[in-house]
């Protein structure tokens, strides 16, 4: 089994595997072609982002700058807007629905480590490497995320959802909620 295979079955894998680090640079070459075009030179940015991700709905619009990890893991439906400056660790599968908005500096990681330092290190000086393994994330439709959010490993957040600027949601959330806080909790029903 490769180790893409892992990382994508959510195993501990090596992210310095040479297959993984060659999808790693091409993900960087077309955000950097991405990030440093002018924003009225939409027909170039829509193909740079179908280029890199999964799939690319009608509509989308992602400010500059965007990061991520490799891009092809990244689905997101039409019509969904993702401001400036965020980062979507996609080392396993983020997919995001229709008409979102995901506000400046969201963060969503679907990469993880063991906790243990003896469980999360191998190998020894330069030939150290730290296990990873991953759980893949998915936004229904209809959600508005806030500002300066971080949405942890394996969460799924439900449809028609809010989440409140700064809130770090480390657990899946319902339909039709609204849910804020550090940890995001459930507040009301929308």
């Amino acid at each position: 089994m490769t180790e893409k295979e892992k990382m994508l079955r959510g195993d501990h894998y090596d992210s310095r595997d040479p297959e993984l680090i060659k999808i790693y640079h091409r993900a960087r070459r077309l955000l950097k072609q991405f990030n440093n075009l002018d924003s009225d030179l939409i027909q170039e940015r829509d193909g740079l982002l179908e280029e890199l991700f999964e799939f690319k709905g009608d509509g989308v619009w992602i400010e500059s700058p965007f990061f991520c990890d490799y891009g092809e893991h990244i689905s997101i439906g039409e019509n969904t807007f993702v401001n400036t400056n965020c980062m979507f660790l996609d080392n396993n599968k983020i997919n995001i629905g229709k008409n979102g908005l995901i506000a400046p500096y969201v963060q969503i990681y679907t990469a993880s480590h063991p906790l243990k330092a003896s469980e999360r290190i191998v190998g020894e000086g330069k030939d150290s490497r730290y296990l990873t393994f991953t759980k893949p994330v998915t936004i229904g439709d209809n959600v508005w995320i806030g500002g300066n959010s971080v949405i942890f490993p394996g969460v799924t957040i439900g449809n028609n959802v809010t989440i409140g600027a700064g809130s770090v949601v480390t657990k899946n959330l319902p339909d039709n909620v609204l849910a804020f806080g550090n940890p995001c909790e459930v507040i009301k029903e929308i």
